[in-house]
């Protein structure tokens, strides 16, 4: 399969973000309804400290849920240890886990890589919450019930349209394009995200896995884009771009909200649910980015236990 040239994937980066932006110029912007009471619950919201991390983990304690923003609890999703020792720590503490928000990302970064030498778009963004979600999932799971299920909340965004999935490169060694890196590491979360479900649905599980695009929302993720872009942003945020709290809408909504209640499998957008790119169905991919994932990221035996 012919892999998008930089310069391609740079402008099919922007085009999407333009068309985005018009999306949200010209429709009505989701109001959260009003949600029920969340005490006793607990929530691990990653990116908890900025941006739409931080708008969910407000308003998801607001609502009485107790959430662990992981910079006060650290993680580093750029080390496979420190996702292990996060976990261990966590489940030190013996508490319940009920909504898991992966959120952190990096975006457009120049060609670098994490300490486990995977891409850093692919590590920290898709392969960090890979991980991340699997060593939870027994939490999760012990958590949910019958009427009221544990859930899966991964971001990813329009980009993931334009993604590009190179099973033969997917840390972009071969040559290197910071958009072209960031769209697959979206797409990744969202084929993800899916064969997530399946295989929670298939071992008869009370947790569910959907994915939220937040669309394009005013935080400090654009500091990698061109001096164009950045003042446009500059001139325009006010009009064209959604607030950290208006893009976090979504993702609270599908966090707790009782008519999400037991459904997976979904790609959610302004608070309804949107059919994503048509690759993001295909099964086979799924599969075979779920069994390479769990090789990259050293638990093959295990993933293949939980299969």
């Amino acid at each position: 399969m012919a892999v998008m040239s930089p310069l391609a994937a740079c402008l099919w980066t922007y085009a999407v973000g333009l068309k985005v932006l018009l999306e949200q110029l010209l429709r009505r912007r989701f109001s959260l309804p009003v949600l029920p009471s969340q005490d006793g619950k607990v929530a691990i919201v990653t990116g908890g400290a900025q941006g739409i991390g931080y708008e969910t983990a407000k308003h998801l304690s607001r609502l009485g849920m107790h959430v662990i923003i992981v910079e006060f609890m650290y993680l580093e999703l750029a080390s496979l240890q420190s996702i292990r020792q996060f976990v261990e720590h966590f489940k030190a503490r013996n508490l319940p886990l009920h909504v898991l928000v992966n959120n952190a990302a990096v975006m457009l970064v120049p060609q670098r890589y994490t300490e486990d030498e995977f891409e850093e778009h692919f590590g920290v963004n898709y392969l960090g919450h890979f991980l991340l979600t699997h060593l939870l999932r027994d939490a999760l799971r012990q958590s949910g019930s019958s009427d009221y299920s544990s859930r899966i909340v991964t971001l990813s965004s329009a980009t993931h349209y334009i993604g590009e999935i190179n099973l033969n490169d997917l840390q972009s060694r071969t040559s290197y394009s910071s958009h072209g890196a960031y769209a697959q590491s979206k797409l990744a979360l969202v084929l993800f995200s899916y064969q997530l479900q399946q295989r929670l649905a298939a071992e008869g599980s009370h947790v569910t896995s959907n994915v939220v695009d937040p669309g394009v929302v005013n935080t400090n993720l654009y500091k990698h884009t061109t001096w164009l872009f950045k003042l446009c942003k500059w001139l325009f945020s006010w009009l064209l771009f959604q607030t950290p709290s208006q893009g976090a809408s979504t993702v609270i909504y599908t966090a707790v909200s009782p008519s999400l209640e037991g459904s997976g499998g979904f790609y959610l957008v302004n608070g309804r649910k949107m059919k994503s790119a048509d690759i993001s169905y295909n099964e086979d991919l799924q599969r075979e980015l779920w069994n390479l994932s769990c090789k990259l990221v050293g638990i093959l035996e295990a993933c293949n236990k939980a299969s």
